[in-house]
């Protein structure tokens, strides 16, 4: 049973109720494919990160989140901050009433070795998806816009 839903400038979110979070995501590629997790509290596919702790920097935080979710060990240096995703309208309700905003700060990382993937109690799956396979995914509204760029950079370098 699903226990959250995630909005992206939707007027019928609801309103924030408890404070701002701060999370960090990263767009962690292996052989032209990024790699999702299916998440366990809304059934939708996301990007890998999470919360920050208080007073952690942003990429030890993302250096965390992807170990604990994937089982994979990156150095700090391994991640390029992308930018900091701070509109507004990224809301996370859940069924007990928490209601916050969502601020990402938002990474890309890349391996060129096969990772073996671990998922963690917050995923029921992890997967690399081709561009055309992530167009046909249920992506967590919080993280479909940042998802759709990566794909429409990806083209432009090709393209080039």
């Amino acid at each position: 049973m699903h226990i959250a839903t995630y909005y992206l400038n939707d007027p019928a979110a609801p309103k924030p109720n408890s404070p701002t979070r701060l999370g960090a995501n990263v767009l962690f590629e292996h052989e032209g494919k990024l790699l999702l997790e299916q998440r366990w509290d809304c059934g939708a596919w996301g990007l890998v990160g999470g919360r920050l702790r208080s007073g952690e920097r942003a990429v030890h935080g993302i250096a965390r989140e992807l170990r604990e979710e994937t089982g994979i060990s990156l150095p700090e240096s391994a991640f390029a901050y992308l930018r900091t995703c701070d509109e507004p309208g990224r809301i996370a309700a859940y069924r007990d009433g928490t209601v916050w905003r969502m601020v990402i700060v938002l990474f890309a990382a890349c391996v060129q070795e096969p990772p073996l993937l671990k998922p963690s109690r917050e995923s029921t799956q992890l997967r690399f998806f081709s561009r055309e396979e992530l167009t046909m995914l249920e992506i967590a509204p919080t993280h479909r816009d940042l998802v759709a760029a990566w794909i429409d950079s990806a083209k432009k370098t090709e393209k080039a």
